[in-house]
């Protein structure tokens, strides 16, 4: 697919230990690069804007510090054409509930004449950041229930998701669901959450990981 098709959504990840980044054909291709290219820190700076530079390179410092990667700014693809893009992530976990880095997705939201439609964003971008939305709000139940970490709450839903072979956001929708009932002592809250995790594969029809 070129630089001219109608590309809006890529992902991208940055591994932590290696200081190594990641990135799809599609935001190689927002980029203005060919399948295939691998991209650098200094390459991801080289196209910001140079009026966002500055404030993006502050956040790339932070990642490579063991941050997240969240931003709106604007890009230079190789072409020289302005692309305004938004980027959402989040911790990226081995399979030991390490957090090994950030993943997430770059959207192009330019309003363009080159086959971006204002639709097309408005359906894909709610989509993306409903599943970290929700998987923060079951965190955040499991932090309160346990009184364990961020990170340990985590990878409580990992391991649901991984064990009943049903998506993460999937297992995070249904602790949100039964919030209002997770009331009372401390006792009872543990649980009733306890409950709604090791039966939550019950109350899924289908469901599962692709």
């Amino acid at each position: 697919m070129g630089v001219g098709d109608s590309l809006l959504v890529g992902r991208f990840r940055y591994h932590f230990g290696s200081r190594r980044w990641e990135w799809s054909d599609e935001v190689a291709a927002m980029h203005g690069y060919p399948a295939g290219t691998e991209p650098t820190t200094e390459l991801l700076l080289a196209h910001k804007h140079p009026e966002d530079r500055e404030r993006v390179a502050a956040t790339i410092t932070s990642v490579e510090d063991g941050g997240a990667f969240s931003s709106r700014h604007r890009i230079v693809d190789t072409h020289g054409r302005v692309r305004d893009v938004l980027v959402v992530s989040d911790l990226l976990v081995d399979d030991d509930g390490t957090v090994v880095g950030t993943e997430g997705y770059y959207v192009d939201v330019s309003d363009t004449a080159d086959g971006y439609r204002r639709e097309a964003i408005d359906n894909t971008l709610p989509r993306l950041l409903e599943a970290r939305v929700v998987i923060e709000q079951a965190k955040g139940a499991l932090m309160l229930a346990y009184g364990i970490t961020a990170d340990q709450a985590f990878r409580v839903l990992r391991w649901r998701s991984q064990e009943t072979n049903i998506k993460l956001k999937t297992i995070a929708e249904r602790v949100v669901a039964e919030l209002p009932t997770l009331s009372g002592d401390e006792v009872r809250l543990r649980t009733r959450l306890d409950h709604v995790l090791l039966t939550v594969h019950q109350n899924i029809e289908s469901d599962p990981l692709p």
